[in-house]
């Protein structure tokens, strides 16, 4: 009997969002990645997370130069964590490059622990690691902005090792 067209699909891509990116499509509405917030809204990728990158997530919103009134800080991070995933732990001992910011690494380890396909930053520092030989067939580390523009069907060939 041939399989139905859904029980071929290739699974969404797994995202995990650095806060930043975090804070451009929940607070800032930044505009500019407006079609990545569609992607999240209509469930074509999963994303990933954890309980320490969302207490940074929590302290950042706090940060008194944002001046965000507490009702909004609990509703951004509410809506986000609405979106979240339970873990799909790789079972997977990633070696992994040390990034130069502590404060970044552990955007690496939720990466490689909840086997992502994807970590979305704007940061320097993590987009310079993505071409460290230790996260080739891993996931790849890129812009929300490059990441939104490639044609689905990519990212998916990518976990499966077909893209460079």
């Amino acid at each position: 009997m041939p399989a139905r067209a859904s029980e071929c699909a290739a699974p969404a891509p797994r995202l995990v969002l650095d806060t930043n990116t975090v804070l451009a499509l929940w607070h800032f509405d930044d505009p500019v990645l407006a079609p990545l917030a569609r992607i999240i809204e209509t469930a074509q990728v999963t994303l990933g997370s954890r309980d320490d990158a969302l207490a940074e997530l929590r302290c950042v919103l706090a940060y008194p130069r944002f001046a965000i009134p507490a009702a909004r800080q609990a509703d951004i991070v509410d809506r986000y964590q609405a979106r979240l995933h339970p873990p799909v732990m790789a079972g997977v001992n990633c070696a992994l490059p040390l990034c130069r910011d502590p404060d970044d690494q552990k955007f690496l380890e939720i990466a490689c622990e909840q086997a992502a396909t994807h970590l979305l930053t704007r940061d320097r520092l993590l987009l310079k690691l993505g071409r460290h030989r230790l996260l080739r067939g891993a996931f790849r580390i890129m812009t929300p902005e490059h990441f939104q523009n490639l044609p689905r069907t990519a990212s998916v060939a990518n976990r499966n090792g077909l893209m460079p």
